[in-house]
C-alpha cells in the first residue's frame, strides 16, 4: 500500500476514530497536525482535486464561524482553498490521502471502504 496521509487534528473524536481503524487492520500512516502545519496552497488544491468533488466547498467546515465570517457560501474554488489556507480550522476533518485519492472520513468507517479494507 502506497503512503497515507491523514489531515488530523488529535483532540477530534471522528480524527482518533480514524487512527484507531488503521491501526487495528496494521496500516501504517503519517497524521499530519494540519493546525502545526496549514496546507499550501497548492497543498490545498491537490486535496481537493483528490476528493473529485466539483467544489472545494466539500473540504471546509461551513458551520465554523470563519466561513460565516468570510461569506464563503457560494465562493470561487480560488477564493475557498485561500480560505482553507489562511484558515486551516475549516479543514473537514479527517481526510486521508493517498495515490491521488482523498476522502473526508465521515463516518470514519468510510476509511475502511476507501482502502479496501475488511470491516
Amino acid at each position: 500500500m502506497s503512503e497515507i496521509t491523514v489531515w488530523f487534528h488529535p483532540t477530534c473524536s471522528k480524527c482518533r476514530a480514524v487512527r484507531e481503524i488503521l491501526d487495528n487492520h496494521g496500516v501504517k500512516a503519517h497524521y499530519r497536525e494540519y493546525l502545526q502545519e496549514p496546507p499550501s496552497l497548492a497543498e490545498a488544491q491537490t486535496l481537493w482535486l483528490s476528493l473529485g468533488t466539483a467544489s472545494p466547498a466539500s473540504l471546509l467546515r461551513s458551520k465554523e464561524a470563519v466561513w460565516e465570517e468570510l461569506s464563503l457560501e457560494g465562493g470561487s474554488p480560488e477564493q475557498l482553498l485561500q480560505a482553507l489556507v489562511d484558515h486551516p480550522e475549516l479543514l473537514n476533518r479527517p481526510v486521508v490521502q493517498t495515490e491521488g485519492r482523498a476522502v473526508v472520513a465521515r463516518p470514519p468507517e468510510r476509511v475502511l471502504e476507501f482502502l479496501q479494507l475488511k470491516s
